[in-house]
């Protein structure tokens, strides 16, 4: 008896063996292939050089969050090129970012683009914004050298997730009634709370935010249509001819879902990442600022629908957990690093995005209108004449 199960476990380690070699060229092949992508794709963005544009918001702004939704649009750039340019030069879709950062409580609107889309980027800002003035600026990340030896700095980082699946959109400026230009006494802007928040911080104090994004595959389509019919309780088996009873038997808020989610697959769709940081010099960082960049997009939350919620943050809940003390500083100079080179998406960082379509894009970033007064938020004191003429049309 003892023999037979010292012999059915011999055969088993052998076969297993067998198994394992069986399919060792093709996990060699594998990731061999997954590395050789990483390689040439971060060779291809280190070689195509971006740039950061500031734009200087105008005095007066009576249009709503849709010519910015316009804006994005145009950024909308999802051509990787051939099969050469993918997988021998390493080509991947353009990727932009979208920043409202306060230095020291003063409030600035950026947008970090390849410099190959500069121009593009310029003429869609000035056709929905001509009194808007757009500068190419110096990256601010780079006048904080946190993480160097001696460096007076602090961190604190956190990265966002939806409450619930991409197909169901957040609350947007739609739902606010910002798509029908009220008068500005009437006007209900859920950027004016975050803008706010940011302008209150002291002069030793940054906040950095940025909405990175690139277009989203086609695939995305297909995932919605598929909550879409869940929803709708299609029967994607019945007969021909058929009535599917389900969708008569929606409640109100059912419906609203329904609404909500049909609305998605008209609009362009991007694969997007938050990621917000809160810097402190000499000691400075402040445990409620820390809690209000968590709170200050629930402002964006559709309790029915969809939402934002913390997906990480740059520290530990329990002490216990970093008893060396290197596991925090090890995650917060990743999370710095990644803010520095704007990856989300490709490496260095490679993270699950949220989808997003250009209305909920333009909900969260968009130039405010007089509703917000933060003392902060500077404006161009002029009005300008026209954009420049020797943008390209």
């Amino acid at each position: 008896m003892l023999d037979l199960f010292f012999k059915s476990g011999f055969d088993l380690l052998v076969g297993s063996s067998q198994f394992f070699l069986l399919w060792l060229p093709f996990l060699l092949a594998f990731l061999w292939w997954e590395t050789y992508l990483y390689y040439i794709r971060a060779k291809w963005l280190k070689e195509n050089p971006a740039v950061l544009l500031e734009i200087k918001l105008p005095r007066e702004v009576f249009k709503s969050p849709m010519a910015m939704e316009l804006v994005i649009t145009a950024l909308h750039q999802p051509s990787s090129g051939n099969l050469i340019d993918q997988y021998v030069k390493g080509r991947t879709p353009a990727c932009f970012s979208l920043e409202i950062v306060s230095l020291g409580g003063k409030i600035h609107f950026y947008i970090w683009t390849p410099k190959f889309f500069q121009n593009i980027v310029e003429s869609a800002i000035y056709s929905q914004y001509p009194e808007a003035e757009v500068y190419e600026v110096e990256d601010y990340t780079r006048a904080v050298n946190y993480g160097s030896a001696g460096s007076p700095w602090d961190l604190r980082g956190i990265e966002f997730q939806f409450t619930e699946a991409d197909p169901y959109p957040i609350k947007t400026y739609v739902d606010y009634g910002l798509d029908k230009d009220p008068k500005e006494e009437f006007k209900i802007d859920p950027l004016t709370s975050l803008i706010e928040f940011m302008g209150s911080i002291g002069p030793t104090q940054q906040i950095w935010s940025q909405l990175i994004i690139t277009p989203a595959p086609k695939t995305w389509k297909d995932v919605v249509q598929k909550e879409l019919d869940k929803l709708l309780k299609r029967d994607k088996v019945k007969k021909e001819g058929e009535t599917n009873w389900g969708e008569f038997a929606l409640s109100s808020g059912e419906r609203e879902k329904v609404k909500a989610v049909e609305k998605s697959l008209a609009k362009l769709a991007f694969n997007s990442g938050l990621r917000v940081l809160y810097l402190g010099r000499d000691g400075s960082i402040s445990i409620p600022t820390y809690v209000g960049m968590m709170t200050n997009y629930k402002q964006f939350c559709a309790q029915h629908l969809n939402g934002f919620k913390t997906k990480l943050t740059a520290s530990l809940e329990y002490p216990w957990q970093d008893p060396f003390k290197i596991r925090v500083p090890r995650l917060r100079r990743k999370f710095f690093r990644n803010y520095l080179y704007r990856s989300y998406h490709y490496p260095p960082a490679s993270k699950k995005p949220l989808v997003m379509t250009t209305e909920e894009l333009a909900t969260v970033f968009h130039i405010p209108g007089q509703v917000a007064t933060t003392p902060t938020l500077e404006r161009i004191p002029s009005k300008r004449g026209e954009p420049p003429a020797n943008l390209p049309i």
